[in-house]
């Protein structure tokens, strides 16, 4: 009763902030996000007969509000398979952990697969996404692969991959400013929002334009409708961040300096634009040909300690020979 899975983060175009019902962690609004596949998260779940509790580790060490969440949803599991044995979970992450880059998206992505796996369960793909939001509302982002489109319906969520990385061979460049956990987790910071910023009402109500003209650009391979739209959509999310009470502040000085220097390139010709989730980290999304020139320029930004790169990734999967 054991398996290893493996799933990638990925990053918000059309984002979401804020919950629509804190019962099953559903999201106020949909999304549109690009899946990482240069970044991994491995997660190995063993069932163990007898054993009492679970055990968590995360990059090796414990903490109990992750341990919590990923104890619900290995009930959720363990009541589809009739079993009531504990599990050991041992995560890594080979990129920062809670820092910005959606570390909890691709752990819970990678924990229903393989925990699933190791019971031997075949659950709809629909069902796998119920269960995984509970522990991040990105997550089911996370079990697709390429650009997904997740839809907020009723009491549901449902997860839709509109181009396979192939399809649009899309890169991004990420410029990682600070490496540390935030004070203020992304669950907490909604909250935050939701009670305290003028903003938010304004925030959900127009939410649905962005989503649907975002779904279409996609659709038409039209990076530069995408990019103004992304680039609209993040600083509009961090209005309403800026706007809480006290304000949500993730970027660092390098964060801001990335971001002109993105629009410079952009506006010199370059096809290239950025998006900023809830944390430090800023994601240049480029074609391919723009892509050395970007890590480059972002590189020598004074600030950056380190730029990642990445292509469109697969979703989550049991790791299998040369994964």
């Amino acid at each position: 009763m054991q398996a290893v899975a493996i799933a990638h983060p990925n990053v918000a175009l059309i984002k979401y902030w804020g919950k629509r019902a804190i019962a099953g962690n559903l999201p106020a609004t949909g999304s549109l996000s690009l899946v990482l596949g240069g970044l991994s998260t491995e997660t190995l779940v063993r069932f163990e007969a007898g054993r009492q509790g679970d055990r968590v580790l995360l990059d090796d060490r414990e903490d109990a509000e992750t341990s919590a969440r990923v104890t619900a949803c290995l009930d959720l599991l363990r009541r589809e398979a009739g079993v009531q044995d504990g599990a050991v979970v041992e995560s890594r992450n080979d990129f920062p952990t809670g820092a910005g880059l959606a570390s909890s998206a691709s752990g819970f992505a990678a924990l229903l697969v393989a925990a699933a796996g190791a019971l031997g369960l075949r659950l709809p793909a629909a069902r796998l996404a119920e269960i995984a939001r509970t522990g991040s509302g990105s997550a089911a982002r996370s079990l697709l692969g390429g650009i997904v489109l997740l839809n907020n319906r009723d009491a549901t969520t449902d997860c839709t991959q509109l181009a396979a990385p192939a399809d649009w061979p899309l890169e991004i460049v990420v410029a990682v400013t600070a490496t540390g956990q935030k004070a203020i987790s992304s669950r907490q910071g909604m909250a935050m929002s939701e009670q305290t910023s003028p903003y938010y009402p304004a925030w959900v109500d127009s939410h649905a334009a962005d989503l649907e003209a975002g779904v279409a650009a996609v659709r038409n391979r039209d990076f530069r409708s995408l990019a103004e739209l992304a680039e609209h959509n993040c600083l509009k999310m961090h209005a309403v961040m800026l706007s809480t009470r006290p304000p949500l502040i993730y970027w660092t000085p390098a964060t801001l300096a990335c971001l002109q220097r993105v629009r410079a390139l952009r506006a010199g010709g370059l096809p290239v634009f950025f998006t900023i989730d809830a944390g430090p980290q800023l994601k240049a999304v480029c074609l391919p040909e723009a892509a050395d020139e970007v890590a480059a320029e972002l590189s020598a930004i004074d600030g950056v300690c380190q730029v990642l790169r990445s292509p469109l990734g697969a979703g989550a999967r049991l790791r299998a020979n040369g994964d």
